[in-house]
């Protein structure tokens, strides 16, 4: 399908946002000026910037916030819709400047909020925020939608001093709608590319948060995941993401898939960036109840974790059993080991992926009931022009050439199809898939005393295919941490096929700062991060 023109001859132009982008461009300002205004891709001031550099720009005077907000408009009109077209930011907030303007004149002052003050930052188009923005989850059902408040995790974002600067697209309803659809399309937004390679998937649901941080779009972005919608793609852009403990993050005025499973997350170049975004977008929320489990836990400042000698005496659980077949990927888990204890960690060879597999369909059930009840209650409560999963259906059908050109809305209709939650069914998929799998994995880290369990994230990026689907290699290591809602982090770990390969560790409940620690110390000694160059095709890459 013809990539909708809704973005840049709406979202760029509404509210002077032309002639912001072209100030951004232009700046007279030497500070803002391109050091190779010939090469669209290079010469960016601000690649690989992280939020500490940021802010130690903006303390000395190098940059304000309202500059390198600017710098970073110019760069997504330069490689996200120009250039490259990554198609990785579904709208801009016409608003952002204003923003960054506004915390420059905090700074100014004497008040700064804390790390995140005056930072640019990304979300994904399923959160909602009550400006200028919609919320759409990626689908022309949506399109038109304003939220009426902010969720509790933009209001947090807000409350930080953070300038949320637009919207990412993503796989149409966070990757619900049908089993043979490609991550990273939607039908408001159109197909988000890998950077590394551009024919290549970004994966998903949060994929272009991933292939924004990842093209250095923005220095952080938030994502969400049900299961593998943030660590996927962070594998598979080469960036550090973090699937939070259900409950850590509220997940109030975010379009739902599953009570059970749901959470935002922090996705960064750095596993320092994703623990300090961590930080200021927790927080216990009445509106969802399950953040009252996170009190006494959250952290404050998880940043005081990340030790480059963590990984000394940690134990770390590997599964018995190979992670597929491909015998790159077994060479960079190797390697992988190896680095783990050179840097002091003691492997330990465990057993429970298979046990954790045989709950796929139990998960898939619960999800599908979830799905329904909880998108039937947001939508009710929303000004949208569908206002349950059977109007969206029904959108769907009735606008199929422009909703539907490739792929169907099998799951949606399968959704529809389910009964309440206090169905037996329901029940029944809850015990077997939620209740049972934190009993495995538990057990499994009692046993051996554990840290953490680590593995490969998942298969490098596969070919964009929008109408047949995606092919995804035999590596995921997304479930187990899925299901139990449990914390996991992904961190690059090195290359296959010229594309990035994430290394996970994932633990039990509230985990996070021993993750942290993990995850920093093998960031610190791997340095496996490598920016993105935009290949045009697989074909034409140095394997």
């Amino acid at each position: 399908m013809k990539r909708r023109d809704f973005i840049t001859n709406a979202a760029f132009a509404s509210a002077g946002m032309a002639t912001i982008l072209n100030t951004a461009c232009n700046n007279a300002d030497d500070k803002t000026k391109k050091k190779d205004d010939g090469n669209a891709v290079s010469g960016f001031e601000l690649d690989e910037e992280s939020i500490s550099s940021l802010q130690e720009k903006m303390a000395t005077g190098t940059f304000t916030s309202e500059q390198i907000t600017q710098l970073y408009l110019a760069r997504i009109a330069a490689i996200d819709k120009s250039g490259p077209k990554l198609n990785s930011v579904i709208e801009i907030n016409p608003d952002a400047v204003s923003i960054a303007k506004k915390m420059d004149e905090e700074r100014k002052a004497g008040k700064l909020r804390g790390p995140m003050h005056g930072i640019p930052v990304l979300i994904k188009d399923n959160i909602d925020t009550a400006d200028k923005m919609q919320t759409t989850a990626g689908s022309l059902a949506m399109e038109g939608h304003i939220a009426a408040s902010d969720a509790f995790v933009v209001k947090q974002l807000r409350k930080a001093g953070a300038v949320i600067m637009g919207k990412t697209n993503l796989s149409e309803w966070a990757n619900f709608r049908s089993s043979h659809s490609s991550s990273g399309w939607s039908s408001r937004g159109g197909q988000t590319k890998n950077p590394y390679i551009l024919d290549h998937n970004p994966c998903g649901s949060s994929s272009g948060s991933g292939a924004a941080v990842s093209s250095n779009l923005c220095v952080v972005a938030v994502g969400t995941e049900t299961d593998g919608s943030v660590t996927c793609p962070a594998s598979v852009n080469g960036i550090a993401g973090l699937k939070p403990t259900v409950g850590l993050i509220s997940r109030s005025g975010i379009i739902p898939i599953s009570a059970t499973q749901d959470t935002a997350g922090p996705m960064g170049r750095t596993v320092k960036d994703i623990a300090i975004l961590l930080g200021a977008m927790t927080g216990i929320d009445a509106a969802d109840g399950i953040t009252r489990e996170s009190e006494g836990k959250v952290q404050p400042d998880y940043t005081k974790y990340l030790d480059a000698n963590g990984l000394k005496g940690k134990r770390i659980g590997i599964d018995k059993k190979t992670q597929g077949s491909n015998k790159f990927m077994l060479a960079l888990m190797d390697k992988t080991v190896e680095l783990l204890k050179k840097q002091g960690a003691e492997i330990i060879d465990i057993e429970y992926s298979e046990k954790i597999n045989k709950l796929g369909d139990a998960e898939f059930e619960l999800l599908k009931f979830e799905f329904k009840d909880g998108l039937n209650k947001y939508l009710a409560a929303t000004n949208a022009k569908v206002k349950t999963l059977k109007d969206v259906i029904e959108f769907n059908k009735a606008n199929e050439d422009k909703a539907m050109p490739y792929f169907k809305q099998e799951l949606l209709e399968a959704s529809e199809e389910k009964k309440g939650l206090d169905s037996k069914e329901y029940k029944e998929a809850f015990q077997k898939s939620h209740l049972h799998s934190r009993k495995i994995i538990d057990g499994v880290i009692q046993e051996n005393k554990l840290d953490a369990i680590c593995g490969l994230t998942m298969s490098p990026g596969c070919s964009i295919d929008v109408m047949y689907g995606d092919k995804w290699g035999d590596v995921s290591l997304t479930t187990p941490a899925a299901i139990t809602g449990y914390p996991h982090i992904t961190v690059p770990g090195g290359f296959v096929y010229g594309l990035p390969v994430g290394i996970s560790f994932f633990g039990t409940a509230w985990s996070e700062p021993t993750l942290f620690t993990i995850a920093y110390a093998c960031e610190q000694a791997s340095k496996a991060r490598l920016a993105p160059k935009f290949k045009k095709a697989f074909l034409d890459s140095e394997n």
